[in-house]
Formats: C-alpha cells, structure tokens, sequence
C-alpha cells in the first residue's frame, strides 16, 4: 500500500464575547493543538496526515471536542496542492517551515 501524504486544515471562527466561550475556544485550540496542528495564521491551523485513513481518524476526534457555538471546518488536501499555495503577502511560519512533510520535530 502507498502512502500519500496529505495535509488538514482545521479554520475556526469562534465567539470569544462570554467568559465560557473563551474557556471553549482556549480549550478547543489546545486539543487541536495536541492532535499535532501548528497554527498556519490566525484561526487556521494544519498538520500533516500520512494517510486518507489517518485525516479521517483526525477527523473523527476534531469532530468530539468542537464548541457548541461558532465555525469550524475541516479540509484535507495533498501535500502537492499545499505546496502550490501561493502566499500574497507575509511569508511561511518558521514551524511551517521546520515541519516540512514530518510528522514529528525532535528540538
């Protein structure tokens, strides 16, 4: 079997008006964060897939910890259509960079 590498975004918009919705969104981005994603911007957050079965697993424990209020959604692509995203302005993160297609960075 062949792997392909893929990559998930995870982008929120998440209401931060209360002081339980900024306990969710706080909550939220740690586990994201946990499941291996590094922030891409703000709200946007990716990590690196070595499978379509695996970024459906992500998936599946994205989809049990999401806030009952807000936005998130979810989109895999292949590590060659996020490496022909075009930045217009500003530049990679330097962990976007040290990533690379790695699952793991070792500091």
């Amino acid at each position: 079997m062949k792997y392909k590498v893929m990559r998930m975004l995870c982008m929120f918009d998440l209401p931060v008006e209360t002081g339980e919705e900024q306990r969710a969104y706080r909550q939220f981005r740690k586990n994201i964060m946990k499941e291996g994603f590094i922030m891409m911007q703000y709200s946007v957050y990716v990590r690196t897939c070595p499978s379509k079965e695996f970024a459906e697993r992500i998936e599946k424990r994205i989809k049990r910890i999401v806030p009952a209020k807000g936005n998130v959604r979810l989109i895999s692509i292949t590590e060659k259509q996020y490496q022909d995203m075009k930045i217009l302005v500003g530049s990679r993160s330097l962990q976007e960079e040290c990533l690379g297609t790695e699952r793991m960075i070792v500091i």
